[in-house]
């Protein structure tokens, strides 16, 4: 059961197939929606101030407030940033030390302190996907086929209308996926090319990340996944999206 302290801590995010395989990746959770956590405000910074510290196997750690950084929504870049950030955080650090008990850290840092510390991923809560409960309170995740899975899925999507596949959406009304094949079918396609033509090569050589057709190749299949694409509807930005896919193909 998902426990509303637990996303001030790490969670293990847990996905299992029709297979009977199981992978797992740390994940930190956003504590509230983007639009509440704009980053120019760093409203995060007031909760944080009020989060004590947490129990997480045999040690004690201190609560992440996590936002998302939203970047130029509503102009929030243009106006809030310069008049809110900097002195925000003048509070937080005089003089190289903190003064409030609250410190700013990247999650990737905050990650690598605490198992610094002692803290062992196998400590974390474990967590799934949204929905994904529902398909296992049908069918046995040890013995499932993927007919069985097949057929709860169908199941749940004619009986129960909160149910979908499509992952969540920050904005919690809008479909990742509905209508948007023309952007994300090319998405999944560099993804996968980029990974097909260029994990074989780090493996055998780890050096290959340093050479220049390996990082025009990543970045044009990073800048493919920007959420932008997606949200901000068809025309202009969905032709970047596949001039974006057309260049990255190229490269591979």
């Amino acid at each position: 059961m998902y426990k509303r302290q637990q996303k001030y801590i790490p969670n293990t995010l847990v996905a299992n197939n029709s297979s009977g395989e199981t992978v797992s990746i740390t994940v930190l959770i956003k504590t509230q929606g983007s639009d509440t956590k704009l980053v120019a405000q760093m409203q995060p910074y007031h909760e944080a101030k009020g989060r004590g510290q947490q129990h997480v196997g045999d040690r004690t750690i201190p609560s992440c407030v996590t936002q998302i950084a939203d970047g130029e929504n509503g102009g929030v870049m243009m106006n809030e940033f310069p008049r809110d950030f900097s002195p925000l955080w003048y509070c937080i650090k005089e003089h190289g030390r903190s003064t409030t008990g609250v410190t700013g850290v990247h999650g990737t840092e905050y990650i690598e302190l605490l198992e610094a510390s002692g803290v062992k991923p196998a400590d974390y809560p474990q967590v799934q996907a949204v929905n994904q409960h529902k398909i296992w309170q049908r069918v046995d995740r040890q013995t499932a086929t993927t007919e069985q899975v097949e057929g709860a899925i169908a199941e749940l999507k004619a009986t129960d209308h909160q149910f979908h596949m499509d992952g969540a959406s920050w904005t919690n009304n809008l479909s990742w996926v509905a209508g948007y094949d023309n952007v994300l079918e090319p998405m999944n396609q560099l993804s996968a090319a980029f990974h097909q033509t260029f994990d074989p090569q780090v493996q055998q050589s780890p050096h290959v990340t340093q050479q220049p057709n390996y990082q025009a190749a990543l970045l044009h299949n990073l800048l493919l996944q920007t959420s932008c694409f997606r949200y901000w509807g068809q025309g202009t930005w969905t032709e970047y999206a596949r001039e974006i896919y057309r260049r990255g193909a190229a490269l591979m």
